[in-house]
């Protein structure tokens, strides 16, 4: 529960930086942003926790630098330092992250009169902080907010413990120990926002992994139970490439009106566990896909070096972006061939790329959309400018009545006629696919449109009502 601080004027307020006054870790973010730009220079900084962390940390600060303007804040702890500025007091930052760092972001802030950092290979945590500030300001004479274990030896010794943003246990502990401390707020262990992480609301893109079974008319009950097995290994297998790309993306999102929620970006899920959960969603989808014929395996590698690969480079390149991500829909295709021993025809494959690459390019008119609401020219982490919106949205249209042109002529091919008895009731698919993309394409251009146009389909009433009639209409032409 928030307490209102009370405290003598005439003894300074210091701060921890990292989990207290900033809900991340500076260092875990400025050494994924450096793996992403510059590996071999990240591989060099592991190389030099040789000798020790604040030789680590220093050379992880010779070559990239926090992205100050976004991190996100503790706003107990702002509003605690600013009602301390309001006092008069004198407000200083403690930090074992690097002082280049910690300088970095006090002076974006804007709030303190002095930085304490780790700097000449001293790593300034747990003891070493609490001597010195000793060594600065006498042993009681500061008071001094953080947030974990490692900060005991520095509360002992201030004259006011203050805690933000600690899990319960070491609230538990610190008021245990002092029971005066001071508690501005806690962060209490909830697995939503994990979830969350893991985006399941895209779980709904793997039904695609049936639609060759369905389409050759598999029914079967060992057909049905091998392509839900291959539906759940591609589903964590999607939420572990989803993490890996919000560890990536942290900057832009956090830059974005709505993505600047996601977990990983509001520092509700820290960089540590997310690598965790990356590494655990991973390896369940590779065991259930070891269950699976060894091709569906296959495809399932296929789509993490082309969504790795997309995450790290692909996204931020014009055109290529949206050609990738149309792959990444048909991956999912192929994958259900794989797993179920379906052939694909070439009809299937047509018609997916087409109707993918639209989706795909409807998601891209969506974030340029945002360009005009914020003023910009640019969307950030991406090669696309406001004036593409136009060949965009053109581009979008042709793409998606391509798919429906692939689907006619699929009608009137000699393949048809021995799947289905009366092939030309197949033309209501036609009419019903070419209704839907033109409201996705006139939504889309108004701004309605949510940013998954797969979401979209999978929660729009009309969506909804359109895919039923489809396959109703399937059905009946059996």
């Amino acid at each position: 529960m928030n307490q209102r601080v009370k405290s003598n004027p005439k003894i300074p307020l210091v701060v921890d930086l990292d989990g207290t006054l900033l809900k991340v870790d500076s260092l875990h973010e400025a050494f994924v942003d450096l793996s992403t730009k510059k590996p071999l220079h990240a591989l060099r900084a592991l190389l030099a926790l040789r000798q020790g962390r604040a030789a680590f940390k220093a050379s992880v600060a010779d070559h990239v630098t926090p992205q100050v303007g976004t991190l996100p804040v503790d706003e107990a702890v702002l509003e605690a330092v600013k009602q301390a500025r309001g006092k008069g007091r004198k407000v200083y930052l403690a930090t074992a992250a690097d002082r280049r760092f910690a300088e970095a972001i006090a002076k974006s802030i804007g709030e303190f009169d002095g930085v304490f950092a780790s700097e000449n290979g001293v790593n300034l945590k747990g003891q070493a902080k609490a001597d010195r500030l000793v060594a600065a300001f006498g042993k009681q004479g500061f008071d001094y907010i953080g947030n974990a274990s490692a900060d005991m030896p520095v509360w002992r010794v201030a004259h006011t413990a203050l805690v933000s943003g600690a899990p319960p246990h070491v609230v538990k502990r610190l008021n245990a120990e002092m029971p005066a401390a001071v508690t501005l707020g806690t962060r209490s262990f909830s697995l939503r926002p994990y979830l969350r992480a893991l985006r399941p609301h895209q779980w709904i893109k793997n039904a695609l992994v049936a639609l060759p079974a369905l389409a050759a008319h598999d029914f079967s009950a060992a057909g049905l139970l091998t392509v839900l097995a291959a539906m759940v290994s591609f589903s964590l297998g999607a939420s572990s490439i989803y993490v890996v790309n919000d560890m990536l993306d942290l900057p832009h999102d956090r830059a974005h009106a709505q993505k600047r929620h996601r977990p990983l970006a509001a520092g509700t899920v820290p960089l540590t566990h997310a690598v965790v959960l990356f590494a655990l969603t991973a390896g369940l989808s590779l065991v259930l896909a070891l269950m699976l014929p060894l091709a569906f395996l296959g495809v399932l590698v296929v789509y993490f070096a082309l969504s790795l690969s997309y995450s790290v480079y692909l996204k931020r390149k014009l055109m290529i972006d949206v050609v990738a991500l149309a792959a990444l829909y048909g991956i999912r295709v192929l994958a259900g061939g794989a797993a179920s021993g379906v052939p694909l025809s070439h009809w299937l494959v047509g018609f997916c790329f087409f109707i993918f690459l639209s989706l795909a390019l409807v998601k891209r008119t969506t974030e340029m959309l945002t360009l005009k609401e914020d003023n910009a020219d640019k969307v950030k982490g991406r090669g696309y400018r406001r004036v593409d919106i136009q060949t965009i949205t053109a581009l979008t249209a042709a793409s998606g009545f391509v798919a429906v042109l692939v689907l006619a002529l699929y009608i009137n091919s000699p393949e048809v006629t021995t799947l289905y008895r009366h092939p030309e009731l197949l033309w209501a698919v036609c009419v019903i696919l070419i209704y839907w993309l033109g409201r996705v394409c006139f939504l889309t251009g108004r701004g309605e449109m949510h940013q998954d146009p797969v979401v979209f389909a999978a929660t729009d009433r009309i969506s909804l009502l359109a895919g039923a009639l489809v396959a109703a209409t399937f059905v009946i032409a059996l």
